[in-house]
């Protein structure tokens, strides 16, 4: 896989946990999923794997 797809997955996953953290904690309105703890913490979970993802696409080879 190329970097660019790498970087654009791991940015995808963010974004969803991200999504799914506000949600949880209750910022982002209209969904089942608002004010749920399990959503909040399942979206902080998802957007480190996110990071860590990141991570591993940029890391340097030598």
């Amino acid at each position: 896989m190329t970097r660019l797809i790498k970087n654009l997955l791991a940015l995808l996953v963010l974004a969803v946990g991200v999504v799914w953290s506000l949600q949880g904690a209750g910022v982002v309105q209209g969904s089942f999923m608002t004010g749920q703890s399990q959503w909040l913490y399942a979206g902080i979970v998802t957007a480190l794997v996110g990071l860590a993802g990141l991570a591993w696409a940029n890391r340097s080879r030598q």
